[in-house]
């Protein structure tokens, strides 16, 4: 059998309905794609969340599951819909209406890295392209559908907390002169996505560990956000980006100095996000 691209880490006892995710931060990247590509190794890296996975690999310790891909963005976006096909790199394919994630090469099989640098000298088959969805991206949404159903069951709902980085210039253009810049936005498609209460709680929890926020700009929640955030029906979504300059060199993708400290902070955050979907029967043992 294939292994599975994704890894889930299932804590020993589910104590909330909060799930973690980490779509972006694969690295599993496969030899005949990094011999098609016309980029180096670390060019090819610079659409990838990083550390992301690391960062969040105490949650199961909450009770909670993390759900963190292994193949990598720039290979198949988990975070798009598998009918975000991209004419422009799959052979033979017809344009179908305009769609602006497309349109600027970050379809479900991206044409482009950060900064809009070409992945491929060359078109891809059909067939590759449909090897990539049904091999990827299929699994890694199966069990995230799974996770939340669970989720749901157990505890009545679900709140999927979907982590991502950004670079740091990313909010550059949103950020006035001698503004404050934000270091965490938070995507909760304007509300669609998620109950007002539970975005509130996930901010404050950033806000009293001292970090800056911003909700909905300039990432309001891509395909998982728009898909499985449906409030009402008690499934919230909740898009987090991260700036990577808090915890990793951009330039040479590595850990910085305050790496190890910013994981121990973000890990109390963490803690207090998992307790947001805890029963109130747990959370008064816990008192």
């Amino acid at each position: 059998m294939a292994p599975l691209p994704y890894d889930l880490t299932l804590p020993a006892e589910r104590r909330t309905s909060v799930i973690f995710s980490s779509p972006h931060s694969g690295r599993d990247y496969p030899h005949g794609f990094l011999r098609n590509s016309i980029l180096d190794e670390r060019t090819i890296r610079s659409s990838e969340d990083a550390f992301v996975d690391d960062l969040l690999d105490t949650v199961p310790g909450f009770g909670a599951p993390l759900l963190a891909a292994r193949a990598p963005r720039a290979y198949v976006d988990l975070n798009r819909g598998p009918d975000e096909l991209d004419p422009a790199v799959i052979d033979g394919l017809r344009p179908a209406g305009y769609n602006p994630r497309v349109s600027s090469g970050l379809g479900v099989i991206p044409r482009v890295v950060a900064g809009g640098k070409p992945i491929y000298r060359n078109k891809l088959s059909p067939d590759e392209v449909m090897a990539r969805i049904d091999g990827c991206w299929t699994p890694y949404h199966d069990c995230l559908k799974e996770l939340i159903a669970e989720s749901r069951s157990q505890f009545g709902e679900a709140i999927l907390v979907d982590m991502h980085s950004m670079p740091h210039e990313a909010v550059d253009s949103i950020v006035q002169a001698g503004a404050r810049r934000p270091e965490i936005i938070l995507g909760d498609r304007f509300g669609a996505a998620a109950a007002g209460h539970v975005v509130d709680r996930i901010e404050e929890a950033f806000v009293a560990a001292g970090f800056r926020t911003l909700r909905n700009a300039p990432f309001a929640g891509a395909y998982i956000a728009q898909t499985y955030g449906r409030p009402t029906a008690g499934a919230h979504v909740v898009q987090i980006e991260i700036d990577r300059a808090l915890y990793m060199n951009e330039r040479e993708i590595r850990p910085n100095g305050n790496y190890k400290g910013f994981k121990k902070t973000l890990t109390g955050i963490l803690g207090e996000i998992a307790a947001i979907g805890r029963p109130r029967t747990m959370l008064a043992a816990a008192e």
